[in-house]
């Protein structure tokens, strides 16, 4: 009788054989023929995706979705009799929205006075006004918005699209999570979890607030004999450890990623320096993002280090705002006139540098530009001048690679409570995506328990109004 490890030893030409076929394969498929232009089963229009999540529900009727009979029905009791599921509090009057509303761009966008920045590029933006979430709670619907599902454990977006597509550069990683310094999201480091997928799907996290946003990536100043030459056999002996160890470990994909990652990071000692350095940015553009403002520093450099990454071949790049708590985020329960501003001043002015910048560059042309949020708020006061959670309508907007400039699709009732027409799950949300960077949702599946799990779940539809 053979052992595992001998059977793998007197077997290594077959299995070298299947290595270098698959290869071949990644190969292929992270530099497809130029007809496919990096599609999996049809011809992509993008290849990249930046994200921006609004971490605690981004009230709607206060931002992108002008409700004028709020104003004409504030302070009436029109709302449920008793507190609805969810709800933290019971409803009280309707409140009108406490910001003034324009219109902007050709499009005639009706935008809030929180974001004066955005308001001049919705004119790049597709909407979706009537996003609905089965939930009001913030973990689920912050694992529903990224997973396609309310509990844990399965695959978030990006790493379908790593696993779907594969890198473009080998020395930076594929699947990029950008969190905010002051905290990690709620369900933590859930939202960017590979699930049930290979280990190396999942998001590498990078937090950016210090010097070192990788941290470990170089020898410390105080060991000077830690030299790439000294650790060349140090590095070789224990790349066969692993290499053996995983063998014995087949069926353990964490083994796999976890000697990915110790070769990823070798190569990133050569390109991460470079993504890294926001001072290889002209002032101009560091001022653009707002660097050199308290207020937008933070999301502004971490917006600007997105667009380097993506520049660099990272397919996926993930951007929080807020973390997860009752305060420094979009979860506006005490007060909307005093909450919101901040937290809508600190992304605006870097989100509008974004979306210039990438139109500037030509990355538009291949690079899709997503902003959402776990759900929206109710039309509802909530201890004042505060509103609850509600998972009956909210906004979500696309930009860039194959997305219908200046258009919208749904819309939420007078009161923006609930979508009535065009109702837009994260399945069609995510079946759009994955439709633009070149793969059918449906066609997109990893065998699980005996099931043919995909992103969308048995749901989901192209949004084809906001196609170009």
């Amino acid at each position: 009788m053979l052992s595992r490890r001998s059977m793998l030893e007197h077997c290594s030409g077959g299995f070298a054989s299947l290595a270098l076929a698959q290869l071949f394969g990644r190969e292929v498929q992270a530099a497809p023929p130029a007809e496919w232009n990096g599609g999996l089963h049809h011809r992509a229009r993008a290849k990249r995706v930046i994200q921006l999540f609004m971490t605690g529900g981004a009230s709607p009727m206060d931002t992108y979705d002008y409700k004028p009979q709020l104003e004409k029905l504030h302070g009436q009791k029109l709302g449920p009799k008793e507190k609805p599921e969810g709800f933290t509090a019971p409803p009280g009057a309707l409140m009108k929205s406490p910001f003034k509303f324009q219109q902007h761009g050709e499009s005639g966008r009706w935008v809030s006075s929180v974001f004066p920045h955005q308001a001049q590029v919705v004119d790049e933006m597709a909407f979706l006004m009537a996003m609905a979430s089965k939930t009001n709670v913030h973990g689920p619907g912050t694992y529903m918005m990224n997973s396609g599902f309310l509990l844990p454990g399965f695959p978030c977006m990006g790493a379908w699209i790593s696993y779907g597509l594969g890198n473009l550069t080998d020395e930076l990683p594929t699947f990029i999570v950008l969190p905010d310094p002051k905290g990690l999201p709620y369900n933590q480091k859930g939202p960017f979890s590979a699930g049930f997928l290979p280990a190396v799907h999942q998001g590498t996290m990078i937090r950016d607030a210090g010097q070192a946003p990788i941290p470990n990536l170089f020898p410390a100043t105080g060991h000077p004999f830690a030299t790439r030459d000294a650790d060349r056999d140090g590095f070789a002996l224990l790349k066969q450890l692993n290499v053996d160890h995983a063998q014995t470990r087949a069926d353990d994909t964490r083994l796999e990623a976890r000697i990915r990652s110790y070769e990823l990071a070798a190569k990133m000692q050569l390109a991460a320096p470079t993504a890294f350095d926001l001072n290889q940015e002209t002032k101009t553009t560091q001022e653009a993002y707002g660097l050199d403002q308290k207020v937008t520093a933070d999301f502004g450099r971490r917006c600007l280090l997105a667009r380097r990454l993506i520049e660099r071949g990272s397919r996926f790049v993930q951007v929080w705002s807020g973390p997860q708590g009752a305060t420094e985020n979009w979860d506006n329960h005490g007060s909307i006139p005093k909450e919101l501003p901040p937290m809508a001043a600190s992304v605006d002015q870097p989100i509008a540098a974004l979306v210039r910048d990438l139109r500037s560059r030509g990355l538009f042309d291949d690079t899709l530009l997503i902003w959402t949020t776990e759900f929206g708020r109710t039309p509802f006061a909530q201890g004042g001048d505060g509103r609850d959670h509600n998972g009956g309508s909210f906004v979500s907007w696309l930009a860039g690679a194959g997305v219908k400039q200046g258009t919208s699709y749904g819309q939420s009732d007078e009161w923006g409570y609930q979508a009535v027409e065009g109702r837009t799950y994260c399945y069609d949300f995510h079946a759009t995506i994955l439709h633009l960077l070149g793969i059918d949702h449906e066609r997109l599946t990893y065998r699980q328990n005996g099931i043919d799990r995909r992103l969308t779940d048995v749901h989901g539809h192209v949004i084809h109004d906001i196609l170009a």
